[in-house]
C-alpha cells in the first residue's frame, strides 16, 4: 500500500541540519488540518494554496512531491 505524502514528508522532520524541507516537515506537523492520509497531489496542493502560510514558496512543495513520487515508484 502506498504510504501518504504526510507520512513521507515527517522522515524529514527534526533534521539535524535545518533546510527549507525540514521547515517543511515541522511546519505540517504542526498544522493539524494537513491533508495527513492523501497521495493527491492536486488535493495537497489546494490546501497549501489556502493554508500553507508556513511555505516560503510552493516550489519547496513541489521538490518534496517529485522525491515523494521517486521513492514510491521504487
Amino acid at each position: 500500500m502506498k504510504k501518504s505524502f504526510y507520512h513521507f514528508l515527517m522522515k524529514y522532520r527534526h533534521a539535524i541540519e535545518k533546510d527549507e524541507i525540514s521547515e517543511f516537515a515541522n511546519a505540517a506537523y504542526e498544522d493539524h488540518g494537513f491533508p495527513k492520509n492523501s497521495v493527491d497531489y492536486h488535493q495537497l496542493t489546494q490546501y497549501l494554496e489556502l493554508n500553507g502560510h508556513y511555505l516560503s514558496s510552493m516550489t519547496i512543495f513541489d521538490d518534496v512531491w517529485e522525491l515523494y513520487k521517486e521513492s514510491e515508484d521504487k
